[in-house]
């Protein structure tokens, strides 16, 4: 359950990541108050997974999960490049939260 929890709280990183950038300096109410929601239910789940996954792991997952979508979101709509380079390199960081979840 703490992987599961872990995960969503990752992909609600990327949701709040992607809202504050949409915020445009908390001027605009709703991505802000997305912004705000995610964020409380992201740590929420964070910490929650935390409890019983070494917390190097968990932030590292944590994070490279966020850092993958936030990026795949903004290639997607065009607001971010897209190239053979980036792609490379995003890969990377999936191989490293998978092997980091193998090895717990």
């Amino acid at each position: 359950m703490p992987w599961i929890v872990l995960v969503i709280s990752g992909v609600l990183e990327a949701v709040w990541a992607t809202a504050l950038g949409k915020s445009e300096g908390f001027s605009r109410p709703g991505p802000s108050i997305a912004f705000a929601i995610a964020l409380i239910l992201s740590m929420g789940g964070l910490a929650y997974a935390m409890r019983e996954l070494p917390l190097a792991t968990s932030y590292a997952v944590w994070v490279g999960i966020g850092a993958v979508l936030t990026v795949v979101y903004a290639m997607a709509t065009g607001a971010e490049s897209v190239s053979v380079l980036k792609i490379l390199f995003l890969a990377m960081i999936v191989v490293g939260v998978v092997g980091l979840k193998a090895l717990h």
